[in-house]
């Protein structure tokens, strides 16, 4: 598809979303944003995009590697979103994204409320408790319903076979978390080791 630009995705570059298909006949097309509140989506005026992984659509032809994809429109739809990129004017061409994965920089997204985080800038940070142990690093977080809990990677001791990697499961809420400093990279929180 010659009117997108060939690009790299961009410094700190987060996947947000993915394009579920065309919707109508005029080159729009459905995403499926990967937040429920996607606004860096809908303010950017351009986004990123790359083939989707082989597995999940053999034979993509789109594009190769990423390109650049000016938005024209978007705007919410549902449960999902819809888009309209630049010189892109037809259903098929819409068709042939079917898969494509979205991505923005870190730098696109709109500041957090106060003592609000994006999941993004949790993961790779420190946890530690309030007498300074180390209990690993946040590896993911999950969505449980009311709360997300802080997925942490930390070692067991050494055995048979070298170093295994475990997790502790922390809830992401203010009775157990104590502080978050991301500039020092690291989470403060009221839990034990042995938790």
């Amino acid at each position: 598809m010659s009117v997108f630009q060939p690009s790299s995705l961009p410094d700190e570059a987060v996947e947000v979303g993915r394009v579920l298909d065309a919707w109508g006949i005029k080159g729009w097309v459905k995403v499926l944003p990967h937040s429920a509140d996607p606004q860096a989506l809908l303010q950017a005026t351009a986004w990123f995009a790359q083939a989707p992984e082989a597995r999940l659509r053999p034979g993509f032809s789109a594009f190769k590697g990423v390109v650049n994809l000016p938005v024209e429109q978007c705007k919410l739809h549902s449960d999902a979103m819809v888009a309209k990129f630049e010189g892109l004017d037809d259903r098929s061409g819409a068709e042939s994204l079917k898969g494509a994965r979205i991505f923005l920089p870190r730098s696109a997204f709109p500041p957090a409320s106060a003592d609000e985080y994006y999941w993004v800038d949790l993961i790779g940070l420190e946890v530690i408790n309030r007498e300074g142990q180390v209990l690993g690093q946040v590896r993911d977080l999950m969505a449980t319903g009311p709360t997300s809990v802080l997925v942490v990677a930390y070692e067991l001791a050494e055995g048979q076979d070298g170093k295994r990697q475990a997790e502790r499961m922390i809830p992401f809420v203010s009775a157990y978390v104590d502080a978050v400093d991301l500039p020092g990279h690291r989470i403060t929180v009221d839990w034990q080791v042995d938790y």
